[in-house]
């Protein structure tokens, strides 16, 4: 399998930043930051390690994911080429979701069912040793994974395939990689987290200052959901493009033009 450089893809990809960044921004505030940030503010609050009672919300945040979605496999479409609109984008991003989004769930599903299994081992006053084990091995399965399957949204939008030939394909492309883009999620990972706390610091420091703690539907609470989706959207930007770049180098067709028509919507 070829070889991946982070740096060609890296360099291609603020290519089409500085080419197309604003059409990009209008997909992923539309898509990603508009949608995330009415789930925030419709999703109650509870004690931290609990999830809020279930609610109208579990609709909003489901409806808000398959829109992130759309607007993902958007944003891959415009950066991996040939010219299009962003209209014609999104409804290519639409097209597409089913296939994917039943692509994650058949790995996601089973994962997820296991970890509750291994967890419900760890109730009571002795957690069971077996159980915390299984839970470490299971986290690093994960990790192995979610290396292995990250171009599952750039096959999606690139390609004509159902959900298993997604995975597959992304396991394929990813071969012989593995540390390689290990090295980009941390690096991306980390970077991402940082500028979230910090935004989130400041902002949220200034609205308490302001206007008090933010509630949900309040002021304060919107300003600070919006404020911090909108750098989440920022975030997806470059990843998403970063994604499109390294798929098109590991299938042979790096350095290949994205563009979309200054025209644009």
């Amino acid at each position: 399998m070829a070889k991946l450089s982070l740096s060609s893809a890296w360099d291609e990809s603020r290519g089409v930043l500085q080419h197309d960044g604003k059409l990009l921004s209008i997909v992923a505030v539309a898509l990603i930051a508009l949608p995330t940030t009415i789930q925030a503010l419709v999703t109650p609050t509870a004690p931290q390690g609990e999830l809020p009672p279930a609610g109208p919300w579990i609709i909003v945040a489901i409806a808000a994911a398959l829109i992130a979605i759309v607007g993902q496999l958007a944003i891959i479409r415009l950066a991996v080429g040939p010219e299009t609109s962003v209209g014609e984008a999104i409804g290519h991003g639409a097209r597409r979701t089913p296939g994917y989004f039943a692509a994650v769930l058949m790995w996601v599903v089973p994962v997820a069912i296991l970890a509750v299994l291994l967890l419900s081992g760890f109730k009571g006053d002795k957690p069971s040793g077996l159980a915390a084990i299984g839970f470490i091995l299971l986290m690093l399965g994960v990790i192995f994974f979610v290396v292995r399957l990250v171009l599952m949204p750039a096959v999606a939008s690139s390609e004509r395939a159902g959900p298993v030939t997604i995975i597959q394909r992304s396991w394929v492309l990813t071969s012989g990689n593995w540390w390689r883009l290990f090295a980009f999620l941390m690096l991306f990972v980390v970077a991402a987290v940082c500028a979230i706390i910090a935004v989130g610091a400041v902002v949220g420091g200034v609205v308490v200052a302001v206007l008090g703690r933010p509630e949900p539907m309040t002021v304060g609470a919107l300003i600070v959901a919006l404020a911090s989706q909108l750098l989440i959207a920022a975030i997806s930007v470059v990843y998403f493009v970063m994604l499109a770049r390294i798929y098109l180098q590991l299938v042979g067709r790096s350095g290949a033009a994205a563009s979309v028509p200054t025209t644009g919507i």
